[in-house]
C-alpha cells in the first residue's frame, strides 16, 4: 500500500482526509440525531443549537491553536498541502476549545444542566471514522507513531516501520463505544457519560502519545500537557465515575 491512499472516483482524485472527514461528520450527525429521537433532550432546540455552534466554533479555534503550539513549523506549511483545509488540526485541541466555548455560552445563557451526554457516541463515532482518514493519509498526517520493530508496524512510505497509533486509537473508540452501549441501562448522574468519555479518551492519548513523534518539555508533548490538565479538572469527578462504572 502507498501513501496516501487516494480515491479516484472517473477522473476526479480525492484526498482520503476529505473522504473520511466528511464521513465522519455525516455519521456523526445521524448519530447525534437519532439519538436525541429516541433519549429526547435535557435542553429546548435554541439552547442546544447554541451548544452545537459553540463546540463547532471552539472546537476549531482549540484545534488549530494547539496543533500550531505543538507544531508551528508543519502548521505554516499546509497550505501547500493536498490536505490543507483539513491539516493543522488536533482533536485534544478540538476537545478542549469545545468544551471551554460550550461551558461560556451555557453561562451566558443560564444553562445549568448538563449538556454533553447526548454528543457522546456521536463524538467516538465521528474521531474513530476521522482517524480512518488520517491512517489512509500517511507521514504527512503527522499522526502517525514512532519507528517500532513489533510485526504489525506500519511503513508509510519512508521504509521505516511505524506504530499505526491512528488503527490503535480506532481501537480504543470501537471499545469505550462498547463500554458506552453497557452502560446505557444503567442509570448515571447527568453529565457523567460526557465526564466518562473526556476521561477515558484523554488518559488515553495521554499514553499513546508517548510514542508519537513530538517536541517535549520535561518529557511530554504539549498535546500531553493540555490532556494532562484537563483530566486534572475531572480528577475531582473520577472515584465517583469509577464508582458508576463498577456498578454498571
Amino acid at each position: 500500500m502507498s501513501f496516501p491512499v487516494y480515491f479516484e472516483i472517473g477522473p476526479v482524485t480525492i484526498h482520503p482526509h476529505w473522504v473520511f472527514e466528511t464521513l465522519a461528520y455525516t455519521l456523526a450527525f445521524a448519530s447525534y440525531r437519532r439519538q436525541r429521537r429516541h433519549e429526547g433532550d435535557v435542553v429546548d432546540a435554541r439552547t442546544r443549537r447554541w451548544v452545537i455552534v459553540a463546540a463547532a466554533i471552539g472546537g476549531l479555534i482549540g484545534s488549530r491553536l494547539l496543533a500550531s503550539m505543538e507544531n508551528p513549523a508543519a502548521l505554516a506549511g499546509v497550505w501547500t498541502h493536498p490536505g490543507s483545509l483539513v491539516a493543522g488540526k488536533t482533536i485534544v485541541g478540538g476537545l478542549i476549545g469545545g468544551l471551554i466555548a460550550v461551558e461560556w455560552v451555557k453561562r451566558r445563557l443560564g444553562v445549568v444542566q448538563a449538556t454533553g451526554d447526548l454528543l457522546v457516541v456521536p463524538l467516538v463515532i465521528g474521531l474513530a471514522v476521522g482517524r480512518a482518514g488520517c491512517f489512509l493519509t500517511g507521514l504527512s498526517d503527522r499522526t502517525h507513531g514512532l519507528a517500532t520493530a513489533l510485526p504489525w508496524g506500519i511503513d508509510f512510505g519512508d521504509s521505516v516501520p511505524r506504530h499505526p497509533t491512528q488503527l490503535y486509537e480506532i481501537a480504543f473508540l470501537l471499545l469505550l463505544l462498547a463500554g458506552l452501549a453497557a452502560l446505557k441501562q444503567h442509570p448515571l448522574v447527568s453529565g457523567d457519560r460526557f465526564k466518562l468519555f473526556m476521561v477515558a479518551y484523554l488518559a488515553f492519548r495521554l499514553a499513546a502519545d508517548f510514542i508519537k513523534p513530538a517536541a517535549h518539555v520535561a518529557g511530554l508533548s504539549i498535546i500531553q500537557c493540555a490532556c494532562l490538565a484537563t483530566l486534572a479538572f475531572y480528577a475531582p469527578h473520577v472515584p465517583r465515575l469509577i464508582g458508576e462504572v463498577r456498578g454498571g
